[in-house]
């Protein structure tokens, strides 16, 4: 006797974001933005003293390489825009 196929799984739709305030941030916010939003969080681990003092400075590692990585978005979204100009 033959199996019958299995009926395959639906595909999951997509939820919507997960951190909505992130993206509602990365789409309006400028160079300016990153910096003010970074700056006091760095500030702030800078002045641990301590046993913590060495997972605050890789802390601070982190959030530097975050506030690379948003500021590289926000230059990416720049040129997208500039290229949907129109006379592009």
């Amino acid at each position: 006797m033959a199996k019958k196929p299995s009926p395959q799984p639906e595909p999951q739709e997509i939820e919507g974001p997960k951190y909505p305030h992130i993206e509602a941030f990365a789409e309006h916010a400028g160079t300016e933005d990153v910096i003010s939003i970074f700056a006091p969080l760095k500030d702030s681990l800078g002045g641990v003293k301590g046993p913590r003092a060495d997972a605050a400075k890789k802390a601070i590692k982190s959030v530097e390489r975050t506030e690379e990585l948003l500021q590289h978005l926000l230059e990416v979204r720049e040129k997208l825009k500039a290229d949907r100009k129109p006379g592009r």
